[in-house]
């Protein structure tokens, strides 16, 4: 075991034993390899897409795969240290870099992607159907789902040779701004990082949240013009795009990657939407059990139990363990290599980026963790989410590099079962009624984040990229009003928004560098959801087709991995069976906290 400060990840096995000048001459040599192979690609099949046999077709993908793996592990390395330590010159310049010899790697590629798109259907389908091939066929059949929005092969090349410095240099400058932000707590030594800070609104005590609270807007309003600038510039950076390719409507893109129609998403979100009484009636709840009339947006969070809820980092990685080897010896294995290989990084820092998240790298290597882990009940269930990424990234890595990712409406799935999976050992194993009443509301709050309040962040997006293509440049009050009336949609009168909460949207990197990607949350849990219930009923019978699921990745669209586990994603049904799950579960925390507000009472 390790005390938490020693687990950090080791990046190494990314890059190539040997090579000498250390780690960024090993990038640099990576990406060397890669532009060369890349250079040789180009000479043998620019032009000639149209001529290739199915043989030929696997040769060129094989090739693709190979130069793949050396520029993703190039980018990954440089990605992963500089989230470490966003505020290193050396990381930041190492990404930078790396990212501009990325693209100019992917620039000599993308004729390949256009010449395919343009081959007619017939031609295209003969190929398709050659033995050998099914290690790359449904992400070709994908790159031609985008026939109808690539531009000419001269403008794909300047649009990508322009996004160093465009949109990805603009998210960038984003993650340095939020990660550098301090956060005055009263009564702290010193600053802290708004993670740190974040994290004591789950604090039992209402004076700490509510001086918390205005500590984060004291923090967050120096920059926020700033940071409305960067939103402002990536908006209508967006607009443009999506007018030269023509994508009706700026979510348009999101739901193509995601595998997604256009009519599912809005079928999510209109059944999600007509349910948000659910949240409103668990925060009324809410509010009795703390005492007061009505929530705060700084109370929403608060822990009800007032007992030591902290959970030091070996007993949390017990507990995930147990919960994966449970679910079977081949999950509790990958999971075990994560902690024992050093693919995890734990530890809050100062510079660090913030949040947690799993990243997939490439298939040859393996997926690294990163968490902010403060020793709250809650890191434990972020724990268990990063690693069911983890779980699922490393099972579909035998799919190699073009089908290990998996769209984000399904990517989710294995994260959301392997909280859930957690959830229950933590709950089997209290026994104090006011503490099970503790797990079961942050189990609430939980699902009411990831479900009810993800569709009123893209309910935000929805408003600010439509106001910011109507009405032209968004001051920071208008991002405040757009904010305040999605949350006011959700909440409506059971929480208070007090003034300061209105520039909370000016840290959510969502919204910077993956527009319109939140809705896949909500999305997710519900699919996620319905996957549990069914291990619930069903027990060890579904874990095969369950991990068979995670171990197709991306080899397979949405409706044909929900089928691996007996889930119909066409069925219209589907959301509001999955919201039944969501408000069984929120009135079994409502009869609990009755119980505890009765027995308080005296009330017999």
């Amino acid at each position: 075991m390790s005390t938490l400060a020693e687990v950090t990840w080791q990046l190494d096995d990314l890059l190539d034993d040997g090579t000498a000048g250390g780690p960024e001459s090993a990038v640099s040599e990576l990406l060397d390899q890669a532009d060369r192979a890349s250079a040789s690609f180009a000479e043998d099949y620019e032009g000639k897409v149209t001529e290739l046999d199915g043989p030929g077709l696997i040769e060129a993908m094989n090739r693709l795969a190979g130069i793949s793996d050396l520029a993703g592990r190039a980018l990954s390395y440089a990605h992963l240290r500089f989230a470490a330590d966003t505020a290193d010159p050396a990381n930041g310049a190492l990404l930078q870099m790396g990212s501009e010899r990325a693209t100019a790697i992917q620039t000599k590629l993308l004729f390949f992607d256009l010449e395919w798109a343009a081959l007619d259907d017939e031609r295209a389908e003969g190929l398709l159907a050659t033995d050998g091939l099914e290690f790359c066929e449904h992400h070709l059949r994908n790159e031609r789902r985008y026939r109808d929005h690539l531009l000419s092969a001269p403008e794909e090349k300047i649009a990508t040779e322009l996004s160093v410095t465009g949109g990805g240099a603009w998210s960038r400058l984003f993650d340095e701004l939020t990660s550098a932000l301090r956060v005055e707590l009263p009564g702290a030594d010193e600053p802290v990082s708004l993670d740190i800070a974040l994290a004591c609104l789950h604090d039992p005590d209402r004076e700490v949240r509510r001086t918390t609270a205005e500590a984060v807007t004291g923090a967050l309003e120096p920059g926020l013009r700033t940071r409305a600038y960067v939103f402002n510039t990536l908006l209508q950076d967006k607009s443009i795009k999506d007018r030269l390719r023509s994508y009706p409507h700026w979510l348009a893109t999101r739901n193509l990657s995601n595998e997604a129609s256009d009519e599912s998403v809005e079928a999510l979100v209109e059944a999600v939407k007509g349910r948000y009484g659910l949240a409103r009636s668990w925060y009324r709840t809410k509010a009795k059990l703390l005492g007061i009339e009505r929530l705060a947006d700084y109370d929403r969070m608060a822990a009800i139990a007032t007992d030591d809820e902290k959970i030091e980092w070996n007993q949390g990685r017990e507990i995930v363990q147990e919960a994966f080897s449970s679910l079977s010896p081949q999950a509790g294995e990958v999971v075990e290599r994560f902690f024992d290989g050093r693919w995890i990084d734990a530890p809050p820092g100062p510079d660090k980026r913030g949040g947690a998240f799993s990243a997939s790298t490439v298939p040859s290597v393996h997926p690294y963790v990163m968490l902010n882990y403060t020793d709250r009940r809650r890191d434990v269930l972020t724990l268990a989410h990063e690693l069911g990424h983890g779980l699922h990234q490393t099972l579909a890595g035998k799919q190699g590099i073009f089908h290990q990712d998996t769209p984000l409406t399904v990517a989710e799935t294995a994260s959301v079962f392997a909280e859930e999976l957690v959830f229950g050992r933590l709950l089997a194993a209290e026994e104090d009624p006011a503490s099970r009443l503790g797990l079961l509301s942050e189990a609430v709050e939980g699902q009411i984040a990831t479900v009810f309040r993800q569709i009123a962040m893209n309910q935000f997006e929805d408003r600010v990229h439509t106001a910011r293509r109507t009405e032209g440049e968004l001051a920071v009050e208008r991002f405040n009003e757009l904010w305040a009336e999605s949350q006011e949609e959700l909440l409506g009168d059971s929480v208070e928004l007090t003034d300061g909460y209105r520039t909370w949207w000016s840290y959510v990197p969502h919204f910077i560098g993956s527009p319109g990607y939140v809705y896949a949350y909500s999305y997710g849990q519900l699919l996620a959801l319905s996957v549990y219930r069914l291990y619930e009923e069903r027990g060890d019978e579904i874990v095969p087709g369950y991990l068979e699921m995670l171990s197709a990745g991306g080899s397979r669209a949405p409706e044909e991995l929900g089928k691996l586990v007996g889930v119909d994603l066409a069925d219209p049904s589907f959301w509001n069976n999955g919201l039944d799950l969501v408000a069984g579960q929120i009135e079994a925390a409502q009869e609990a906290a009755e119980a505890v507000i009765a027995d308080r009472e005296g009330v017999v």
